[in-house]
C-alpha cells in the first residue's frame, strides 16, 4: 500500500522535477557568475530532459519516470550570457521548485493524515 503512493506517476515525475530544478538553480548561479566572462557559454538544463519527462509521464511509465536523469548542457544557441534573462530564468525555476515541493509535501502530508489520523 505504501509503495503505491511513492511509485505513482505524478509522485515520480514532481521528484524528478525537484532534481531538475536544483541542477538548473546551480546552472543559473553559474551563468549569474560569469555574466562579465568573455567566450562564456552558458549552461543549462539538457532539453531533452524535458521532452523525455513529458514522454514518461504520458506512458505513465514509473520505470521510465524513475531512470531519467537531468543533465547540464552548454546552450549552442544562445547569445551572450545576460543579466536581465538569467534572473528571469532563476525566478522561472524558483517557482517551478516551488509548485515541484508543494506537490511532493501534499504526497507526504496524506501519509501523515493517514498514519496519525491529523494532518499537522
Amino acid at each position: 500500500m505504501i509503495d503505491g503512493l511513492f511509485t505513482s506517476t505524478n509522485y515520480l515525475a514532481a521528484k524528478k522535477l525537484l532534481d531538475a530544478t536544483v541542477l538548473r538553480h546551480e546552472a543559473l548561479a553559474a551563468n549569474l557568475a560569469n555574466v562579465e566572462t568573455p567566450h562564456y557559454r552558458r549552461v543549462d538544463i539538457a532539453p531533452s530532459f524535458a521532452q523525455h519527462l513529458q514522454q514518461a509521464i504520458a506512458a505513465k511509465s514509473p520505470q521510465a519516470i524513475a531512470a531519467l536523469e537531468p543533465k547540464l548542457s552548454v546552450d549552442a544557441n544562445a547569445a551572450p550570457v545576460s543579466l536581465e534573462t538569467e534572473l528571469l530564468h532563476l525566478q522561472q525555476n524558483t517557482l517551478t521548485h516551488g509548485l515541484a515541493a508543494q506537490l511532493v509535501s501534499s504526497r507526504l502530508l496524506k501519509l501523515r493524515l493517514a498514519i496519525t489520523g491529523r494532518a499537522t
